[in-house]
């Protein structure tokens, strides 16, 4: 008798649905009441997909496609041997570049390398556009940011700009980056200097001198502090 107890209790468990089987019954059953819907949503996110995927695509696409127009126009720039035909002979390439490519990765590094071009080919206003757009392109990267504010300063010396020169080469000396703030300061004490301003020149020079002890620019500030006094 005992045994045939056991064994009603056991069908009657067994009849019984645990509950990941309830779970999985509703889960059928709304899925079944909701179908159309679920099928557009599962349609949606495969179009979202399918978007994201060409976004990126694309992106990738226009990011080797300006890295090639940039290595053609620096090799052409190297095979011309001269800067002001350098210049000629790549310019339009690289206002391309600029134009077509201006988001990649690849044209903001060549707004650097034709700031440069430009620089060398005396072509100073442009070199000044190129590097002051550069400087807004990495200005999150703080040793990049060091050499663009570095460039700019020496650009506005050619310029004859000498305040606007200072202020970019303050602003590596008040910077934390200690990439070029050697140069900086030794720029600094120069046009401090030409303003006939001898106390802040001689400031800039001793700092040189007490920082960066190894720097090129360590005998030429002592030599100069020796000629002020």
């Amino acid at each position: 008798m005992a045994d045939q107890n056991v064994s009603n209790e056991r069908k009657k468990e067994l009849g019984q649905l645990d509950p990941f089987q309830e779970k999985l019954l509703k889960t059928l059953a709304y899925a079944k009441e909701y179908k159309k819907q679920l099928i557009l949503i599962a349609g949606a996110v495969l179009l979202v997909a399918l978007v994201f995927s060409g976004i990126m695509y694309s992106f990738q696409k226009a990011e080797n496609t300006a890295a090639i127009l940039v290595t053609q126009a620096l090799t052409q720039y190297a095979d011309a041997n001269d800067p002001d035909k350098g210049y000629a002979d790549t310019k339009t390439d690289f206002q391309t570049i600029f134009t077509d490519y201006a988001n990649t990765t690849a044209a903001r590094q060549a707004r650097v390398k034709f700031a440069k071009i430009c620089y060398d080919a005396s072509q100073f206003d442009q070199s000044y556009h190129y590097y002051k757009e550069a400087l807004e392109d990495f200005n999150n990267e703080a040793r990049m940011e060091n050499f663009l504010l570095a460039s700019l300063g020496q650009v506005c010396i050619v310029r004859k700009e000498f305040e606007d020169a200072k202020k970019y080469f303050l602003q590596i000396e008040q910077g934390n980056a200690t990439l070029l703030k050697d140069e900086a300061r030794y720029m600094l004490a120069m046009l401090y200097g030409t303003a006939n301003n001898t106390v802040e020149s001689k400031k800039m020079y001793e700092k040189i001198i007490t920082d960066y002890e190894s720097s090129m620019y360590t005998p030429m500030a002592k030599s100069k502090l020796e000629q002020i006094k």
